[in-house]
């Protein structure tokens, strides 16, 4: 009869350590839940998911049901174990050891918390993590039928939860935000599980990039931007759509700032094969689209926005200042290079380089834009008067923070880096030899 009663024990003892683990399993599944990932199988159909979703939006019940199922197994498990097995082994053990019944009382409860810690602890946590949105699916209709049951209790303990959480000055129901920092630190964990590749990372990195940058970081400026003037002669415009080999040119009658839109040279194009126009300034006024227009101080995400909805099907913005003036252009192509990366053009041989050199210092173009220096050299702060002189390359910045026009050879230095004026155009600076102090002072060294 005792052996029959001694069995019963342990099978109890070890169905409420299984139960304990699913308790657990289910406390950290539904924890681990990625709320995304439940909405897209609730949208799809999935009821269970959506009761996941809720227990996340308000988890102070199912955390409280969990911890009290846990608590109560844990004290019952170590009652049955503790008073009941411990006088058959200390019996056992007392022919040949002395305090058997101490001893004996010592190995059930290590016995019993080895089982306890591995089944009903670790394992559990392991799998309700390895695949959370599956577990807390599988378990959600034992958690709310708990809950169910233990809400006097469970509504006791909130109440007591918040009192104190309210005492020590803490908020129960602050909002947990995903920042852009949370989102890039999950990402370096996917190229480090290699989930996510080094591409996707950057492109990701752009995207973010979008909502702090304006329009005029990324514009063609005034002074390089192609167009086509009406009072010049037929055959001046036509050498600049034949030299710029670029598909849309703004139009203008004398002066840029009174242009009247854009033309396409597949339009004037077409002109020429379909109705045998020739008369150069005819096919331009006939084609003229009108081009969106925006100011300068526009946010680049604002400009897609922009973009998206423009029922012009012009992939072309015209940017202008305060008084009405142009200052530049934007194509859907330089937009899509803010995400993606560069997009070496048919037109842009000569487009903006960083060159790194053997002894690791840098030979930058001039026009090199702000945002990419950043990038390369991994800054993450405000250049000096970046936002209030509101330059975007790299020579502008050294215009800028020198306040004058440097000569070849000048260099100067601002934070950890060490800047050379190796060429000038006139007035542009053309390139810039960049070095970090690092690299100084080892040359100090070889010296």
């Amino acid at each position: 009869m005792n052996n029959i009663i001694i069995t019963l024990e342990i099978i109890l003892i070890a169905i409420l350590i299984l139960f304990t683990g699913l308790l657990t399993m289910s406390e950290f599944a539904i924890v681990s839940s990625r709320k995304i990932t439940l909405q897209k199988m609730s949208n799809e159909g999935n009821k269970k998911a959506s009761k996941v979703i809720e227990l996340i939006e308000d988890p102070n019940e199912f955390l409280s049901t969990a911890q009290i199922g846990i608590t109560l197994i844990g004290i019952i498990t170590g009652a049955i174990g503790g008073t009941e097995f411990s006088k058959p082994l200390g019996a056992i053990l007392s022919p040949y050891l002395p305090y058997s019944q101490s001893i004996s009382f010592i190995i059930v409860i290590a016995i019993t918390t080895y089982f306890t810690i591995l089944i009903g602890e670790l394992v559990p946590k392991r799998i309700g993590l390895n695949t959370p949105e599956k577990m807390a699916i599988k378990t959600v209709g034992i958690i709310n039928l708990l809950a169910k049951i233990c809400r006097p209790l469970v509504n006791l303990l909130n109440k007591s939860t918040d009192l104190t959480l309210k005492i020590i000055g803490s908020k129960p129901d602050e909002d947990n935000l995903v920042t852009e920092e949370a989102v890039e630190e999950l990402i370096e964990e996917g190229i480090e599980d290699g989930t996510i590749e080094e591409e996707e990372k950057e492109i990701i990195k752009r995207v973010f990039r979008l909502d702090d940058q304006k329009v005029d970081m990324i514009m063609t400026p005034r002074n390089e931007m192609v167009w086509i003037d009406l009072e010049d002669d037929d055959e001046t415009n036509k050498e600049k759509i034949i030299e710029s080999e670029r598909s849309i040119f703004p139009v203008s009658e004398g002066e840029l700032d009174d242009f009247i839109g854009v033309v396409q040279a597949k339009d004037i194009l077409c002109n020429i094969y379909c109705d045998n126009t020739i008369d150069f300034k005819k096919n331009v006024l006939e084609n003229i689209k009108n081009p969106l227009v925006v100011p300068e101080n526009l946010l680049s995400i604002e400009l897609l926005h922009e973009f998206k909805e423009n029922k012009k099907h012009v992939h072309m913005v015209i940017i202008v200042d305060e008084f009405g003036s142009v200052v530049g252009l934007i194509t859907l192509n330089d937009l899509l290079e803010c995400i993606v990366g560069d997009i070496p053009g048919i037109d842009e041989e000569d487009s903006p380089t960083a060159i790194e050199r053997k002894d690791g210092s840098w030979l930058i173009d001039g026009r090199y834009s702000i945002s990419e220096f950043k990038e390369l050299f991994n800054i993450e702060k405000e250049m000096p008067e970046e936002i209030e002189d509101g330059f975007t390359t790299i020579a502008g910045f050294i215009l800028s923070y020198t306040n004058r026009i440097p000569d070849i050879g000048d260099i100067f230095e601002w934070d950890n880096f060490s800047f050379e004026i190796i060429d000038m155009d006139g007035n542009h600076i053309d390139e810039i030899l960049v070095k970090t102090k690092e690299e100084l002072d080892e040359e100090k060294e070889d010296n």
